[in-house]
């Protein structure tokens, strides 16, 4: 090896610091040149000796040609670049906020049972003056605005306070009080908990309620009520959240005004009972059982065989605990089973897979025309997919649904709906493609005295595709269930 050669390689492992160019004294550029930027270092290398290998260049100019300067230094360091996580249903996932950045300026938020739950109220008093400045005086309903029975919203399944949005000044000119809608749970801006680790404020509550179950729901319900400083409200559900509404009058029923169902996603019962049947024959009934109660008094051996059928009957009933049991059983480790599958890591990532492919198509699909889904309609559905912990929240409260176990204790809902006596309206659009039209008309026929009304035209919302047709409805039916003209109002008050 020549002498050039020697200190051309001594100069390349150990470079003079006299030879660095000099830096001003500033603590930003306190480090040498070579330490500041790899490629320089690479550059000095080169002018150096030119003895660095070819494999190093050779990754240098790959460095360069694939990113950045920065993304290269990562390289030289041995660290990857942080990968960005793919998009929800157009929604970028790398920069997930906390509801309270992305509430609007009309959003307000209170705590319920350690849940802070997103909502919004809409004031009849403002909105009369806001008429007032308009010059539109004429539009105020005269006969509903001495009701004074506020309103509570419940949206559906996927959706939020938002649904409510075109409704909620109209509704609160009818009713002539506040109009409240809140988000529920897992939905809209209403903050992600982990049920868990939950636990509430209040000392009050021993065992804490899971709060994406149907009686969390319930109990959020009728607190708004009481936060309205009100003793009876009017309830009105869309989809989902009509089940909310009819859970809330069978745990309250004094605290329900009236029933607003808007496109019901409440299985309609097969076969509805009749109010009045069979009353007529009832006296020979009674005459047949009589003759043949006697008869039976007289033969010995009806009676031995009654016995029998009676000891048979115990046994056969026995095993039927049994086998129920068994099956209460089974079907509890099986509930357990699926909520366990659906809280992994895969059941949240086939969440994020669900909504992504589906999320905004099921959107549009809602809509009787799907191409006049306006863009703000879209961007409004998936402003909930930017709140932290979406995903993980969406999987509890299907977890939730599958695993209730308060609803076990009570008959089934399609045989209580002919107790509601409450005035209720049912709404629907005649193309609904979620909730078939066809299941409101049965749901109507098997609640006494409900109202049926249905949209030409519309899908599945028709609080904002048919807007004013909606509220006129529900104005109509107040009218006649509550309403009273100026005249009546102040005869009763004289």
């Amino acid at each position: 090896m020549s002498g050039g050669v020697l200190v051309g390689f001594h100069q390349f492992c150990f470079p003079v610091r006299s030879e660095s160019p000099k830096v001003p004294d500033n603590k930003t550029h306190s480090l040498p040149l070579e330490r500041r930027c790899p490629c320089t270092r690479l550059r000095l290398d080169s002018k150096r000796g030119n003895l660095v290998s070819s494999s190093m260049i050779a990754f240098a100019s790959s460095a360069s040609v694939s990113g950045s300067g920065a993304e290269y230094s990562e390289q030289l360091l041995g660290t990857k670049p942080k990968q960005k996580k793919k998009k929800i249903a157009g929604i970028d996932q790398d920069e997930l906020l906390d509801p309270a950045l992305l509430a609007d300026p009309d959003s307000c938020f209170c705590e319920f049972k350690g849940v802070q739950i997103h909502h919004k109220i809409c004031n009849a008093e403002s909105v009369a003056q806001n008429l007032l400045q308009e010059q539109i005086v004429s539009q105020i309903p005269s006969q509903t605005k001495q009701m004074g029975l506020p309103m509570i919203l419940m949206h559906g399944f996927g959706a939020s306070v938002f649904s409510w949005q075109r409704v909620m000044k109209p509704l609160a000119q009818v009713t002539g009080e506040k109009v409240l809608a809140f988000d529920r749970p897992a939905f809209g801006l209403t903050s992600r908990v982990n049920p868990h680790e939950h636990s509430p404020s209040s000392s009050e509550d021993r065992k804490p309620l899971n709060p994406y179950s149907m009686v969390f729901s319930v109990l959020a319900t009728l607190f708004f009520i009481d936060l309205l400083s009100a003793q009876t409200a009017v309830l009105m559900g869309h989809s989902a959240g009509s089940l909310v509404a009819v859970d809330t009058y069978f745990e309250a029923p004094e605290r329900v005004a009236a029933l607003i169902l808007v496109a019901p996603a409440i299985l309609a019962p097969l076969n509805i009972r009749k109010v009045v049947k069979e009353n007529q024959p009832e006296r020979d009934t009674q005459r047949q059982e009589e003759i043949s109660h006697s008869n039976i008094h007289g033969n010995p051996f009806i009676r031995l065989g009654n016995v029998l059928l009676e000891f048979f009957k115990y046994v056969a009933q026995a095993i039927m605990r049994l086998f129920k049991g068994m099956g209460v059983m089974v079907n509890y480790l099986y509930k357990k089973a699926l909520s366990a599958i659906l809280r992994s890591s895969l059941g949240v990532m086939l969440t994020r897979m669900v909504i992504d492919k589906f999320g905004i198509a099921a959107v549009r699909n809602a809509w009787y025309d799907s191409n006049q889904v306006p863009e703000h309609v879209l961007h409004g559905y998936t402003k909930p997919l930017r709140v932290k912990g979406w995903d993980k929240a969406l999987v509890e409260f299907t977890a939730a649904m599958l695993t209730d176990s308060s609803s076990e204790s009570k008959p089934p809902l399609a045989n209580r709906l002919n107790e509601i006596s409450c005035p209720v309206l049912i709404v629907t659009g005649d193309s609904d493609r979620l909730v078939p039209s066809w299941n409101a008309e049965r749901l109507s026929r098997a609640i006494p005295g409900s109202c049926l009304e249905v949209i030409k035209n519309c899908g599945h919302l028709p609080q904002e595709e048919k807007a004013e047709e909606f509220v006129s409805i529900v104005e109509k039916f107040l009218n006649r269930v509550f309403g009273r003209s100026q005249e009546q109002y102040l005869q009763a008050a004289i």
